[in-house]
């Protein structure tokens, strides 16, 4: 069946990703408003056109996919009129578009199709069949596992494969990142895919069978000048969600948990501190790992004069039976040292006590206070060799409520070196940090 003609304007930024099928994977962020899901919908639509193909859109809850992916397949495919409303298929016989709304999809007249799955109901995706295009619209919000899922499932035959991730970029933490700029070894090391500061620079790079562009709300040109502004004035009392919205780059995305949390520019400035304050004031705490978590240890230097927390030495590995971490060369720098671990794992905490390590299990506390605990310190400096400590700590945000509340025991990641840090500062306790003119009688700092 003939197709007419399809007269549609695209803004320029946008032009090569729309007509560019090379890749496998395309990975797709930037700022607010910057027209990134407009025109992949554009592009998933011009291909269906050409091609017989049966596209998947998914997002991670299924409820939010009418008033988004939906609306904008509909929204677009009715500006070039191909869309035609109220017919069955079965009364079908022009050339347009027919929009079905139980179940949500799309049937094009040469039998291409878009349909649409929550990755909320794993079991709806496991029953996919011929699908050779997957959007995932807000990718990050999507579990790692669910993604891995879909690659396993989406095959079809004598048909290229594509994956279309679009998202606005996240900590650095989220999953995303973590799979296509810069990912964590299982021995702690980090292997750089791609440096995303790379991307912001160059805008669109090619990568093997990957394909990234980024955008901002600039390069929409249908954007009204007061949204922009808008996003301007967030630099001034959100400098954290302006570096998201309006540059469009990894960064935090909520409220921080450790805001007082600083890099010192050497590792000898931080040793140096450490050293001048004695053997008395170090303190080494563990958080036992094998599977997705780790091994952390890291050791510190506690300054309850200024109220600073130094953190100058990092262990993190995964992956690790307990008698392989024992005889780890790196693990042994941490024999001469009294290690506070989790009390969960008794069995590991003997298993160390008979290989030499001087080691007791924390006293049992809940999450909150612990938090607390660490965020008396005035400051924390942490010396730039405790990558994962900086990965993890410097980002750190707390999770919120369906209601947009903050939940002070629960964060955006679970992070290990914190909780190595809560153990090691077992015996410390919140009247230890703060100023000793409240904790004297006379109320002097002598």
């Amino acid at each position: 069946m003939a197709i007419k003609e399809i007269n549609k304007e695209v803004a320029p930024r946008f032009y090569d990703y729309i007509f560019d099928w090379d890749h496998e994977t395309y990975v797709v962020c930037g700022g607010y408003g910057s027209s990134k899901s407009y025109n992949t919908a554009l592009k998933i639509i011009l291909k269906l056109f050409r091609e017989k193909r049966t596209c998947l859109v998914v997002r991670e809850v299924y409820s939010t996919i009418y008033e988004s992916c939906y609306s904008l397949f509909h929204e677009i495919l009715s500006d070039m009129g191909m869309l035609e409303i109220g017919h069955r298929m079965s009364q079908y016989s022009s050339n347009k578009v027919i929009a079905q709304k139980s179940p949500l999809a799309f049937r094009f007249p040469n039998g291409s199709k878009i349909i649409f799955k929550g990755m909320d109901n794993p079991e709806k995706v496991k029953s996919i069949n011929g699908v050779s295009i997957v959007w995932c619209e807000e990718a990050a919000e999507i579990k790692a596992s669910g993604f891995t899922e879909l690659q396993g499932r989406v095959r079809v035959p004598d048909m290229s494969m594509h994956f279309i991730l679009t998202f606005n970029p996240v900590d650095t933490n989220n999953w995303v990142y973590r799979r296509f700029f810069k990912c964590i070894n299982s021995d702690g090391s980090e292997t750089v895919i791609l440096d995303d500061n790379e991307l912001y620079e160059k805008k669109t790079i090619s990568l093997g069978k990957t394909y990234y562009h980024h955008s901002v709300p600039d390069d929409n040109p249908y954007l009204p000048a007061s949204y922009i502004e808008r996003l301007d004035g967030l630099q001034f009392f959100d400098p954290d969600l302006h570096r998201v919205a309006r540059l469009g780059h990894f960064g935090v995305n909520g409220l921080k948990v450790l805001p007082q949390f600083c890099v010192a520019k050497t590792n000898k400035e931080v040793y140096d501190a450490v050293q001048a304050l004695g053997p008395s004031a170090i303190r080494t705490g563990m958080d036992f790992g094998f599977e997705e978590s780790y091994n952390a240890v890291v050791n510190m230097g506690v300054d309850l004069h200024d109220t600073v927390l130094y953190i100058y030495r990092e262990y993190y590995k995964n992956h690790m039976t307990d008698s392989q971490t024992a005889a780890d060369e790196d693990f042994q720098l941490f024999k001469k040292y009294r290690i506070v671990a989790d009390c969960a794992d008794p069995k590991a905490i003997q298993y160390y006590r008979d290989m030499g390590y001087t080691m007791r299990g924390a006293h049992k506390t809940d999450r909150l206070s612990q938090v607390k605990k660490v965020k008396r310190f005035k400051k924390i400096i942490c010396a730039p060799c405790c990558v994962n400590t900086i990965r993890e700590l410097s980002n750190l945000t707390y999770k919120k409520d369906k209601q947009g509340n903050v939940i002070y025991d629960e964060f955006n990641i679970d992070p290990h070196t914190l909780s190595a840090i809560w153990y090691g500062l077992d015996t410390i306790t919140v009247a230890d940090i703060k100023d000793r003119k409240y904790n004297s009688k006379k109320g002097d700092t002598t």
